[in-house]
């Protein structure tokens, strides 16, 4: 009898262990939380409208305070006094012009970086010898601040463009590589094993395996990276510089123009989402398996 008696207590836990694995325990009942659920997703509309959301509480705190004056407009202009600045930067040319330079020396800083570590983050993440005789210099470089690097740039290269792009090149090249590494070592080992059992050569691990595996990653790698190119173009043209929206935020501190430093703050972080969301849909186009998990 016992031993009946604790066999159905035992298939009674069983069963009911069972429903709440099939039925996942509620968070609680608490009101206003039952949209924090974890990895829980949302609908596109409500994803949009706390995104405008998030972009718009800033602005709104900075009218705020702006109006109230708790702040002088020397320090902290108002939203609509960098606006005006901003339309006649416009108006005379100039912000078309130092934009379109800007984003000139970024690209051409972060090709660089992704033609010269994208192939040396593959090879660092396939084999073991290249990761022992690589990361360890790239690890040390990777951690030297890139504005300690503009004298001898200077020196070695010049006052031209070329010293601009090579510190992009510089803020970026070592961050990217080290996670296109990591991108390559995240390929599942039953991929390369299933591989080498059909008998792929070497070259075909690479080319058709752990490259296309790690390409969907390696192209988040190539936009968190973009990013941060941007992050030192002020960095950049602090050398020897006449055109820039870095150069004019540099100009107009000496002046205590605050609101054209404002805009052009703004210029740059409008022109990093727009790149990051044509980042994003060409992501999503090209792998959209991988930009829905």
């Amino acid at each position: 009898m016992m031993a009946k008696q604790s066999n159905a207590e035992k298939q009674d836990w069983t069963a009911r262990a069972g429903d709440g694995a099939r039925r996942p325990r509620p968070e609680g009942k608490a009101p206003g939380r039952a949209w924090l659920v974890v990895r829980q997703p949302i609908g596109p509309a409500s994803y949009w409208l706390l995104a405008l959301a998030g972009l718009a509480t800033p602005f709104v705190i900075w009218t705020l305070v702006a109006s109230t004056g708790l702040v002088g407009p020397r320090f902290l202009p108002a939203p609509m006094d960098v606006a005006l600045r901003g339309w006649d930067w416009l108006g005379n040319g100039g912000l078309a012009g130092d934009a379109l330079i800007s984003i000139f020396r970024v690209f051409s800083g972060f090709l660089l970086a992704v033609l010269l570590a994208v192939p040396l983050g593959v090879l660092i993440g396939t084999f073991r010898p290249f990761e022992a005789f690589f990361e360890p210099v790239n690890d040390f470089f990777r951690y030297m601040p890139t504005p300690a690097f503009i004298p001898l740039v200077m020196i070695w290269i010049g006052i031209g463009e070329g010293a601009k792009i090579t510190i992009i090149f510089l803020g970026t090249f070592f961050q990217m590589v080290v996670m296109i590494a990591d991108n390559v070592r995240q390929v599942p080992l039953a991929q390369i094993e299933a591989a080498q059992t059909m008998g792929a050569a070497r070259r075909e691990l690479i080319s058709q395996v752990l490259v296309p595996s790690a390409l969907p990653a390696m192209s988040d790698t190539l936009r968190v990276t973009m990013g941060w190119a941007w992050t030192y173009l002020v960095v950049a043209e602090l050398i020897a510089s006449s055109s820039g929206l870095g150069f004019q935020i540099m100009r107009a501190q000496r002046f205590m123009q605050t609101d054209k430093i404002f805009m052009g703050i703004l210029v740059i972080g409008l022109l990093g989402i727009a790149f990051d969301q044509i980042a994003r849909f060409a992501q999503r186009r090209l792998f959209p398996w991988w930009s829905r998990k």
